[in-house]
């Protein structure tokens, strides 16, 4: 999950002290830290749904810059990378840069295996040049995390943190590790239930996994907000860690492992070549490196800031679910964003969104244009490719995934 960095003015509810620390500790330590190391979201449900041709104009929230670069490769006009977290700016610029100036094997030691030994050497003579002041000066300080101790760039980062974290737990539980080992190589899903039920959701399901899930500190460290949290909560009879496990047993009973390169990388600290996201593979880099990269650029700033600074039209948007964020703590700048989406869409521009709630609040109670219209008279929502695509998401990690058109 996705929550930009927010500089806004607008009325904020109420919030319980217990609130207040939660806030405060997650924007300590989302203002000092790069969030997500890897995209949290699946391209491929995406791409079905955006069905990108060569006059579309993008705009992504960037994470981490994956999904930026598999849009890509459907070769749209433009893809605007918008994150207000300069650090996730700074990690897609280091991807566009080894994509542009390194060969196939170093770049999927340094991305794939998450590990390079020769990465300082890299990053001094072929990639540093090629980076924004930020991004240089981020990278000249955490470089090492690519020839870390740790074996993996994917176990840095606040969402490293916590795979790590689990990492050490299932070593501690050799037996268990075995399992999860056992369901990753396992070919047809018949197997993959037998083992999840039988072997592995005895064992994994403990108390003590179901507190740690429950806690605040564990979910900022994902990038999950507070105000997401209280949205599962309210709408899942087990909370958090209900959540997560209802989460969990679909992708690994309903959806099959072979490609679910999200979960994996979590689990062993890389992809491989088989299990990855598209643009590790060596077509798609070369595709990337010859001109098709060229067509993202990145943007720190909010997503309105960005709309109120472009005059092109935006076909296409991929909001992810930081409006969860804006709706509880900036309703009022919520607002003003919607107005900045409808205003610079293209007549026929389609939205994609995700939520911590299957329908969430906001696009009940926001209302748009001169005349305050509602969300659902200004958009179309196709709720039925939503569930068909949301079905095949291999991540599943979200509740709530939106399609809409402009209706107008």
């Amino acid at each position: 999950m996705n929550a930009p960095e927010l500089r806004f003015l607008g009325h904020t509810p109420s919030l319980t002290l217990r609130d207040r620390i939660d806030n405060n500790v997650f924007n300590a330590l989302y203002a000092r830290s790069l969030v997500y190391n890897t995209c949290w979201e699946d391209p491929a449900v995406d791409r079905r749904a955006l069905q990108l041709g060569a006059d579309d104009t993008v705009m992504v929230i960037s994470s981490a810059g994956c999904n930026a670069l598999d849009y890509a490769l459907d070769g749209p006009e433009r893809i605007h990378a918008v994150d207000a977290n300069p650090r996730q700016n700074a990690l897609l610029e280091l991807k566009i840069a080894a994509i542009r100036r390194l060969e196939f094997e170093d770049f999927f030691a340094i991305f794939g295996d998450g590990h390079h030994p020769r990465f300082a050497e890299l990053y001094s003579d072929c990639l540093r040049a090629e980076l924004s002041d930020f991004a240089r000066d981020w990278w000249d300080r955490h470089a090492g995390w690519f020839t870390s101790p740790l074996g993996s760039f994917y176990y840095h980062g606040l969402s490293g943190l916590v795979a790590r974290a689990f990492r050490t737990y299932f070593r501690l539980r050799p037996r268990l590790s075995g399992e999860i080992r056992d369901l990753f190589e396992s070919d047809d899903l018949a197997s993959q239930r037998a083992i999840y039920d039988q072997r592995i959701a005895p064992a994994l399901w403990t108390p003590a996994m179901k507190w740690v899930l429950g806690r605040q500190f564990t979910m900022s460290l994902l990038g999950v907000p507070h105000p997401q949290r209280r949205l599962v909560q309210a709408q899942h009879e087990d909370g958090v860690a209900g959540f997560v496990r209802e989460a969990i047993e679909y992708v690994f009973r309903q959806l099959p492992v072979a490609d679910n390169y999200f979960w994996r990388v979590y689990l062993n600290g890389r992809y491989t070549p088989e299990c990855c996201p598209e643009y590790l593979k060596p077509d798609n880099f070369q595709a990337l490196k010859g001109g098709l990269v060229n067509r993202i650029s990145t943007h720190t700033c909010t997503v309105t800031e960005f709309l109120h600074g472009t005059r092109k039209p935006i076909s296409r948007f991929v909001l992810l679910d930081h409006m969860d964020w804006m709706s509880s703590y900036h309703p009022s700048a919520l607002v003003e964003e919607w107005n900045a989406i409808l205003n610079r869409a293209r007549s026929d521009a389609r939205i994609l969104l995700r939520s911590a709630h299957e329908d969430p609040a906001f696009l009940h109670w926001v209302r748009v244009g001169p005349w305050r219209q509602p969300l659902d008279g200004a958009l179309r929502f196709d709720r039925e490719l939503a569930a068909r695509l949301h079905r095949d998401d291999r991540v599943h990690t979200y509740a709530g995934f939106m399609v809409a058109d402009v209706a107008g």
